[in-house]
């Protein structure tokens, strides 16, 4: 029994210790298993944020770049396209082209037997019967960095005979961030003297040039190379002061050292000549200003004048003086710019010092075939030098009645002093007294397009009166910027 006894305790004791091991056992496996599931939730915490930190990474890597390649928003957002949207190249928002062609046309007649050399003085105006291609004009403008603009006008004509020429009417860079107000332009451009000098021929109001800026500026404008240099006062309403320096010969500074295609200009041979001095240069002040008289109408002055040497002689100088005016009325509620009331004016002053000159030009004292003998008294003939007074004015008035249609008429007037060359070669027609009323009405489909119907009455001395109707059309392809006021 006591043996029984002690085995029975022994096994009690070992099933004891066997439930104790299988508790520790079980203990150690629960925290072995939260260990794992707490170190599982460690590295799926981690992986989550790596994850995260590597899309961010990602996709501020890709903005960067984004906003390295691309243009700001405003300049990549979809918009409507416009035919006048300009063409943009190079990229960026400083570097663009204002690409566009204008094509000039008119079509019509006249009773005047001299209508390209006498009756039209504008190297643009209607010259034929029949059809005249006026102007075909392509433009490049626009911002050639931070600190210039440039513009380029490059023309295509064909003259009576179908013959096609090209020319550069205007090639030039302005700057943009002078400081002091100032302004520099150079290159090849029209002159501020006056108003309509500045202003290429689909612009006009007219189908043609008025006569004073045909006869003292040139058929093409007064335009050279050179430089301008401008200054904008710090004033409470616009006023510019301009200062040129241009080159003063050839047949776009009609009125200075013109050869006249080797034919005679006021009974004399000119000599273009070309600059070997400052004094050979053509200087061009101008001062223009404008005010708001209320809220509906504003007016723009100008006053211009015009300094240099001619090719008449060898110490033989122009001097050019000019008055402008331009007036507007425009409703403050208007609809699209319409109706209007605008007046514009010009008046011209030239003083010619014409040269003395003699005909002889071999000096043999004999009357070869090339050299003139206007009296008829068998020997060439000797002009005395003299000063050559003309003057002129146009006076132009456009109602705009409604959206695209306008109403127009503007008066010329022309004349001059009575020369002594004139004694012995009889009236200069170039010079000669005259005037022009026209009459006009234009109508615009859109503003890439014009329809305009011209009637002329013109009366010249010596000749009589010519009546003229032209019929104008035109249109315009791409971005053409926006013209001076």
């Amino acid at each position: 029994m006591p043996l029984l006894g002690q085995e029975t305790n022994q096994v009690e004791q070992l099933k004891k210790e066997l439930q104790e091991m299988q508790q520790n056992f079980e203990r150690i496996q629960r925290e072995q298993r939260q260990q794992m599931e707490a170190l599982h939730q460690q590295i799926e915490t981690l992986e989550k944020q790596q994850s995260s930190a590597a899309a961010e990474q990602a996709k501020l890597k890709n903005l960067v770049e984004a906003r390295s390649a691309a243009p700001p928003a405003a300049e990549t957002a979809p918009k409507p396209w416009s035919p006048s949207d300009p063409i943009r190249l190079l990229g960026g928002p400083h570097s663009y082209l204002n690409l566009s062609f204008d094509a000039l046309f008119a079509a019509g007649g006249s009773t005047a037997n001299d209508i390209e050399r006498g009756l039209q003085l504008g190297g643009h105006d209607p010259v034929q019967r029949g059809f005249t291609v006026q102007n075909l004009e392509t433009t490049f403008e626009g911002m050639v960095d931070p600190y210039f603009r440039g513009q380029a006008n490059i023309i295509l004509q064909i003259d009576r005979e179908g013959e096609s020429f090209l020319e550069v009417e205007e090639a030039y860079l302005e700057t943009l961030s002078l400081p002091g107000r100032l302004q520099l332009k150079a290159g090849q451009y029209f002159t501020e003297f006056g108003r309509l000098n500045q202003f290429h021929p689909h612009v006009w109001d007219f189908v043609d040039q008025p006569l004073v800026n045909g006869r003292f500026l040139g058929g093409d404008g007064l335009r050279n190379a050179g430089a301008r240099l401008s200054w904008l006062a710090p004033t409470p309403f616009y006023s510019e002061l301009f200062l040129s320096a241009q080159n003063s010969q050839g047949e776009t500074a009609a009125s200075f050292r013109n050869g006249n295609e080797g034919e005679p200009l006021f009974g004399r041979l000119m000599d273009q000549g070309s600059v070997q001095s400052l004094g050979d240069m053509l200087f061009v002040p101008r001062y223009a200003a404008s005010f708001n008289l209320s809220e509906s109408q504003t007016l723009l002055a100008g006053v211009s004048a015009a300094f240099g040497p001619n090719g008449s002689g060898p110490d033989t100088d122009t001097q050019l003086y000019g008055l402008d005016l331009f007036w507007k009325w425009k409703p403050v509620n208007h609809n699209k710019g319409f109706p209007f009331v605008s007046w514009q004016s010009e008046a011209m002053l030239r003083r010619y010092e014409a040269g003395a000159f003699d005909w002889d030009r071999n000096g043999d004292g004999n009357l070869d075939p090339d050299e003139q003998d206007a009296d008829g008294n068998g020997t060439p003939d000797l002009l005395a030098r003299e000063t050559l007074s003309d003057w002129g004015f146009y006076s132009q008035l456009l109602w705009g009645i409604r959206p695209r249609w306008v109403a127009g008429l503007r008066g010329d007037y022309v004349a001059g002093s009575q020369a002594g060359y004139e004694e012995l070669l009889g009236d200069d027609l170039q010079r000669g007294r005259r005037w022009r009323l026209s009459p006009n009405f234009t109508w615009f489909p859109t503003e890439f397009s014009k329809l305009r119907l011209q009637y002329n009455h013109d009366d010249r001395k010596s000749i009589g009166v010519d009546h003229s109707v032209w019929l104008q059309f035109e249109f315009l392809l791409g971005s053409h910027g926006a013209h001076k006021f």
